[in-house]
């Protein structure tokens, strides 16, 4: 029988997407989970930053000039400990740390962000055991690949090698030519995505993405009242609210710009679209 959390729950910020103030952040609120969820709960929840170690894993072994993100799980120095001696970060982590030093990728036609994104990805959707959780990660990168996808055929760039994952909806992403990619028939949201990629404003093809990814929360959480699954659609909410927030009102030209810049990048757009 799951863990019941009323208080937490019921406690819980009542938020939108487009809220202008949190009385909490992600970062902070881990730190109310870490004392009020029992271990095994929590060790969800971790699951949810560990994109954020990603970047900062890529930041150290590249020795790029980029800010550690403190919302990650693990701190720099246990990081930089493992480059050294991979030992004690998550099975994905250490394969991609060894790959990485020996300059053996594992999917050698991907860049090393894709390479860990699907060493992540591959990892929580086959072994995770909580069904929700599972359920969010192949739901989040199916959303990505087929976005990227999408926008790739829209500007007739080839996007085999930025498709994520290695399972059977990916490998269907990289091959089909069908509109829907012959998934219309096993993924509801297909057409909502393909509506999604026609808007030439990237800001709002952002929000609407969002928007859906908001809307998939509130629907499998619906019969979740007060348990583990209800916190993590929280978590993972508070993320998508934090990222819009931190374009600031007084710098949204240029904080706006910075992320055009991201999105563009992740979508690995055409000169002539980036001009635009």
């Amino acid at each position: 029988m799951k863990r019941k959390y009323y208080y937490l729950v019921a406690g819980l910020q009542d938020i939108t997407l487009d809220i202008h103030k949190l009385a909490s952040g992600q970062l902070a609120f881990r730190e109310e989970l870490r004392a009020e969820l029992h271990p095994k709960d929590f060790l969800l929840a971790e699951k949810l930053f560990l994109p954020f170690d990603n970047v900062n894993l890529l930041t150290l072994l590249e020795k790029k000039d980029r800010p550690f993100v403190e919302r990650g799980n693990y701190s720099r120095e246990r990081l930089e400990e493992n480059i050294k001696e991979p030992s004690d970060l998550p099975g994905y982590m250490l394969r991609f740390i060894t790959a990485f030093k020996d300059k053996d990728p594992l999917y050698p036609d991907m860049s090393p962000e894709d390479e860990l994104a699907t060493l992540f990805y591959d990892e929580v959707i086959e072994n995770e055991h909580n069904e929700f959780l599972r359920a969010w990660f192949q739901f989040e990168l199916n959303v990505t690949n087929i976005m990227a996808a999408l926008i790739a055929r829209k500007y007739k760039v080839p996007y085999g090698n930025h498709i994520i994952g290695t399972g059977e909806i990916a490998e269907t992403i990289r091959k089909s030519h069908a509109r829907d990619f012959g998934l219309g028939n096993e993924l509801d949201y297909v057409e909502e995505l393909t509506a999604i990629s026609k808007k030439e404003d990237v800001r709002e093809r952002e929000q609407a993405i969002d928007e859906l990814k908001w809307n998939y929360l509130d629907e499998e959480t619906f019969f979740h009242y007060f348990t583990i699954e209800k916190i993590l659609a929280f978590v993972i909410k508070l993320g998508m609210i934090e990222r819009w927030l931190s374009i600031d009102k007084d710098h949204s030209n240029e904080l706006f710009r910075k992320l055009l810049k991201e999105l563009q990048s992740s979508y690995k757009l055409p000169e002539t679209f980036t001009e635009k």
